[in-house]
């Protein structure tokens, strides 16, 4: 049953009509704490159709921010359920740095955790949302920058490699 569910949302969100919608959920869902990259989509959507490059990296900023600014409500309102990890370093750093540390929102496994604390810590709301929307921003022109410029021929042969 959900393996059916999931093969339909994969199916859905791969056609092209709904490319940029796609990197949307994408981009949004992997900024929360569920463990998904969302530099694939941009790269296939920008690969497919490079007139979409800066819409995509622009849909995948705003959807990986909201889920950023996700992750903040949510350590906001945490508060209570974790005192006793306040003493931790992390909590010391963020609180040393404020809200410039959310530059470090796109760094995989712990850009989005910082985004929690940043809420647990009640980082100012509004700078902490503008560093997570530069950082992500940067992320994503990065990668997809990167990604296209690597030769299709790369592509293929990693294809074959992995069976494909």
């Amino acid at each position: 049953m959900i393996e059916n569910a999931i093969a339909w949302l994969l199916a859905f969100l791969a056609a092209p009509e709904v490319g940029l919608t796609s990197v949307f959920i994408i981009a949004f869902v992997s900024a929360t704490l569920v463990p998904l990259g969302s530099e694939p989509a941009v790269f296939a959507v920008c690969k497919a159709n490079p007139d979409m490059f800066w819409p995509a990296i622009l849909v995948a900023t705003c959807g990986n921010t909201l889920g950023g600014i996700v992750d903040y409500w949510m350590g906001y309102y945490a508060k209570e359920a974790f005192a006793k990890e306040r003493a931790s370093r992390w909590f010391g750093w963020l609180s040393h740095y404020g809200a410039k540390t959310m530059l470090l929102s796109w760094v995989p496994a712990i850009g989005d955790p910082l985004c929690t604390l940043g809420g647990w810590l009640k980082l100012p709301f509004w700078p902490a949302v503008g560093y997570m929307a530069i950082g992500k921003f940067a992320r994503y022109l990065t990668m997809t920058a990167a990604l296209l410029y690597i030769p299709d021929g790369f592509w293929r042969s990693l294809a074959q490699a992995l069976g494909g």
